[in-house]
């Protein structure tokens, strides 16, 4: 019989239902997330050394979300019934409770964030940390799996404490090392502004920009809010990101900062209301690392433009195109370096972005401290972000198109889809050699200039279609030949592809 807590596993995430909709039934219940409890303290006693008599210490934290207290409590209790220490952060970010685990005042064995990220306000989940660093997909298993809870004889303690304004005065401090000089306010004398989009992020106005010198005033959506009545956190929502652009234009100010709910991404909108999220960010990212770190390989997952690659080229540096997932393009990152090969930045076009310098950590306010850094210099030659990627080319035409796999076998169907693509034969299509996710094809030949890829959703029944052209008009053209080609698969649904048409 399968383990019934093994539908909650998202890659390496907890995720669930934690609130009824007519829709959706609960799933990621009080009763799952003590059973949850039991399986953390069996898989971070096996993977740490405790000194005798030391207890087992685990940092738990949560988002805005409206179940994030409930679930928050029931996995501190069942904790403490089992001997652990715990400590209860409140309201923290994905990014810090990592971060409990490294700062010597809190040394947490373990650290467990309640968070689904982006997704809707009935949504909960956890993401783990041990020191190491973010649990892995095989270690979610463990901690679904080996739930037995353990036998004790004394319970443990919690203790609440305040974990935000430490991250974020170390953030400060970054800040202030990486501008020549180490000026204490050297943000002084610009606007930049904040949507937190009624996340966890609010605090990025007054206890980082704030203390560097800037101006929040105009900042928005910074109070915690479980519903998210405004729009969904989420740097890679166009209405998020229309209404981020927005507010810089309307206040005038010099930058834009937005997240997602747990802070672990972000995109910036500049003073001219260009929006620098997807492949602009990574090349801003790049060109930074690049400054830094000179030969360096940058790591993303597979759908970034062409133009990407030969801008990071240019730079003297290596673009490796890996698999969609953010655990799966930091950790081939970090097999790089130790394989030899100098990686300094892991990066999703989602907004994940991680550092070698800062653990390899998906965080996405020290993405932003990365850009604060460049701006005093920026300000002094006259200079603008935009300039920074003013090589990087942009495509004429773009387009994403999903379709569901109406099927209980999902993954085999998209497979046998993709495999069979790449077998087809039209001129003018030419496959990408340097791709590992589904199946890349270059245009040419009556197709403009550009490329699509074909590939498998991360965890839901979809193939999903992407397309870029540097010549307008001819994202159709590959649509024609792409639906023939999919009605030879009825499970395939294309109603997306044909309202596109």
């Amino acid at each position: 019989m399968m383990n019934e807590l093994l539908v909650l596993q998202n890659g390496s995430d907890i995720r669930g239902i934690a609130i009824a909709t007519e829709e959706h039934q609960v799933d990621l219940t009080v009763d799952a997330v003590r059973k949850i409890a039991s399986g953390l303290i069996h898989w971070l006693t096996s993977n740490i050394s405790l000194e005798k008599g030391e207890s087992l210490k685990i940092g738990v934290g949560r988002d805005s979300r409206l179940s994030g207290e409930m679930l928050a409590n029931a996995l501190i209790e069942s904790l403490v019934e089992q001997g652990v220490s715990v400590i209860d952060f409140g309201l923290a970010t994905t990014p810090a409770m990592f971060m409990c685990t490294q700062f010597p005042q809190f040394a947490c064995h373990g650290g467990v964030m309640i968070t689904a990220s982006h997704l809707p306000y009935y949504f909960n989940g956890l993401k783990i940390f041990s020191p190491k660093g973010g649990a892995e997909k095989e270690d979610i298993h463990t901690i679904l799996t080996q739930t037995t809870p353990r036998e004790t004889v004394t319970k443990g303690n919690v203790e609440t404490a305040d974990l935000i304004t430490p991250y974020a005065a170390d953030l400060v401090e970054k800040v202030r090392q990486g501008i020549p000089g180490k000026v204490q306010q050297p943000l002084q004398g610009m606007k930049i502004i904040v949507d937190a989009g009624n996340g966890a992020g609010g605090f990025f106005a007054e206890k980082v920009l704030q203390p560097l010198g800037a101006d929040t005033t105009g900042s928005q959506f910074l109070e915690p809010d479980g519903h998210f009545p405004n729009h969904i956190p989420n740097p890679d929502n166009k209405e998020a990101m229309a209404s981020i652009q927005a507010a810089v234009l309307n206040v005038g100010a010099d930058l834009g900062v937005i997240f997602d709910t747990d802070v672990d991404r972000s995109a910036v909108v500049t003073k001219s209301g260009n929006v620098l999220n997807r492949n602009n960010l990574i090349a801003v990212l790049s060109r930074i690392v690049l400054s830094e770190y000179p030969g360096t390989s940058i790591v993303t997952n597979s759908p970034t433009t062409d133009h990407l690659k030969a801008f990071i080229e240019a730079l003297g540096g290596k673009q490796v195109r890996y698999i969609s997932g953010y655990r799966n393009v930091i950790n081939k990152a970090v097999a790089l370096n130790q394989a030899g090969v100098d990686c300094q930045l892991a990066i999703e076009t989602s907004g994940h972005a991680a550092f070698k310098e800062n653990y390899f950590l998906d965080d996405g306010a020290y993405v932003i401290a990365k850009i604060l850094m460049l701006l005093p210099q920026l300000k002094a030659e006259n200079q603008t972000l935009e300039q920074m990627i003013a090589q990087l080319k942009q495509p004429k035409e773009t387009q994403e198109i999903r379709f569901k796999l109406e099927v209980a076998d999902y993954q085999t169907l998209g497979k046998q889809v993709i495999a069979d693509l790449a077998q087809i034969v039209i001129p003018g299509w030419t496959v990408d050699p340097e791709n590992e996710e589904g199946i890349r094809f270059k245009l040419s030949e009556g197709f403009g200039s550009g490329w699509f890829l074909l590939r498998m959703s991360l965890h839901e029944p979809l193939l999903v279609l992407q397309i870029e052209n540097d010549e307008e008009g001819n994202i159709f053209k590959v649509i024609e030949k792409l639906h023939p080609f999919l009605n030879q698969y009825p499970a395939v649904n294309q109603t997306n592809l044909l309202s596109f048409k």
